[in-house]
């Protein structure tokens, strides 16, 4: 929350998934439901809202739903994945054999936010009343059933007046407000004994469960529902730097755009690990801007990064400055939701993508007309190869290139919104959205430009990639 008043709110997010996970980039038009229409998710269908705001959206090439996304409200939604007991429950409960009924996933309850949310509040209580009916097991990993990549999801929500923190648990959840300051989350539940608002059942399921002891009294909510099998040494060490940042950059004036895209591109350097040992291309840890290892204990890669900035009704437009890839070898572009368009080349996957159910997604390939895929190209070329022998080399001719663009592309933003603002104000809403769709086109332009003579420069032709 913004530490002065007037001042926008401001929601980042870095988006891990397995490193062919393409991530693109698409704007989702209003759309109104007639008769009975039907929404198909990847597991179950829902009824069609009579109304679906219009959104800006970073999905998983094979998925309907988002990791990160901007409605024409102004409210902005991420998640990060859990590991609960309720997980762990129902992977127990298939292993013996058992069948269980699929719910939502968490990126798909992202998506049914922004649609249907008119405020951050009101995602809140759209996202926990789907949680309550339908629950949420099912796989979130391309080629991976349920045992293997299901989680549950927390979410930070905002929109220009506050920020909402809610985490889930199968069909639980709780929900708490942030009028102030700033909050993280990570992969761990961080709702302890306060909530604003949750499920009538949290005490009496985890009692019944077996994991809260009722003579303890309050329940403490994480406590309760973390998985004690799941070791939290990376979420909590992730979790605890996001804190220790927000809170310096909180003393030296306060958080704006620049300080959280910081945040994103962290390595731990500046601490007493002093960075990693090698490079950030080889971790050490899991990291805030997140690189795969050889040995797979990452994961993947941050396949997006995310900078909402959410200003009062009349004091600007709603925008993100976004980039595919791990956030330091990329470059963060503005996007307006009311521009009502992205660059082509931002929406398209690779050559193998297409929406699939989870366990039957293919890996995603290299396609030299996919945004995402070149700078997916543009990492690989930094690395050198598989031990990132190059990358401490060639990662500031990359910032070197980039970040003067970043700063000309903010430099030119509060005037652009003016003008896109008076034009508004003047009942011209279609120049307006042209306006802001030329200014993201135009700085897509020269990220494209710059992008290949990087990769040039690195001795990489273009059209040629590597998964």
């Amino acid at each position: 929350m913004p530490s002065t008043e007037g001042e926008p709110v401001l929601l980042g997010k870095n988006s891990d998934r397995p490193v062919f996970d393409a991530q693109p980039l698409r704007f989702f038009p209003r759309r109104s439901a007639s008769g009975a229409g039907r929404l198909p998710l990847a597991y179950v269908e829902l009824p069609e809202a009579a109304e679906s705001f219009a959104h800006l959206g970073g999905s998983p090439y094979w998925c309907w739903g988002h990791e990160i996304g901007l409605s024409e409200r102004g409210v902005a939604i991420g998640n990060e994945a859990l590991f609960t007991r309720d997980v762990a429950a129902n992977i127990a409960a298939t292993n013996r054999g058992e069948v269980l009924p699929r719910g939502i996933l968490g990126m798909e309850l992202v998506r049914l936010g922004l649609e249907r949310g008119r405020s951050a509040e009101d995602a809140v209580e759209v996202m926990a009343e789907l949680v309550q009916r339908y629950g949420q097991w099912g796989s979130g990993v391309p080629g991976r059933a349920p045992v293997e990549g299901a989680y549950d999801n927390s979410y930070l929500v905002a929109d220009s007046r506050e920020a909402w923190v809610l985490e889930t648990s199968g069909r639980r959840w709780a929900a708490k407000r942030i009028d102030r300051g700033t909050y993280a989350i990570s992969n761990q539940p961080t709702i302890r004994r306060s909530w604003d608002a949750g499920s009538p059942d949290l005490l009496a399921h985890a009692v019944r469960s077996g994991w809260w002891p009722e003579q303890r009294g309050e329940l403490d909510f994480a406590r309760a529902y973390t998985d004690p099998a799941v070791p939290l040494q990376a979420s909590h060490l992730r979790l605890s730097r996001s804190r220790q940042l927000l809170a310096e950059a909180t003393d030296l004036g306060g958080v704006d755009v620049p300080g959280i895209k910081r945040i994103l591109r962290d390595h731990y350097e500046d601490t007493f690990l002093n960075g990693p040992y090698f490079t950030a291309a080889l971790p050490d840890f899991l990291s805030l801007c997140m690189h795969s290892h050889p040995a797979g204990f990452t994961w993947g890669n941050t396949a997006s990064s995310s900078v909402c900035v959410l200003p009062r009704e009349g004091e600007g437009l709603p925008h993100l400055w976004w980039t595919p890839l791990t956030p330091c070898t990329g470059v963060y572009l503005p996007v307006f939701v009311a521009a009502g368009t992205v660059p082509e080349d931002f929406t398209r996957a690779g050559a193998t993508a297409a929406r699939a159910r989870p366990e039957d997604a293919a890996p995603d390939s290299f396609s030299s007309d996919s945004y995402w895929w070149r700078f997916h190209q543009l990492l690989e070329a930094v690395k050198g190869d598989a031990l990132g022998w190059d990358f401490d080399d060639r990662r500031p001719i990359v910032r070197a290139a980039f970040d003067p663009l970043e700063a000309r592309w903010a430099a030119r933003l509060p005037e652009v919104e003016k003008q896109a603002l008076e034009l508004i104000g003047q009942g011209a809403g279609t120049r307006a959205a042209a306006e802001l769709a030329r200014f993201t086109d135009d700085c897509a332009r020269e990220a494209t430009a710059v992008l290949t003579e990087l990769l040039d420069g690195f001795g990489i032709p273009t059209g040629e990639g590597r998964a």
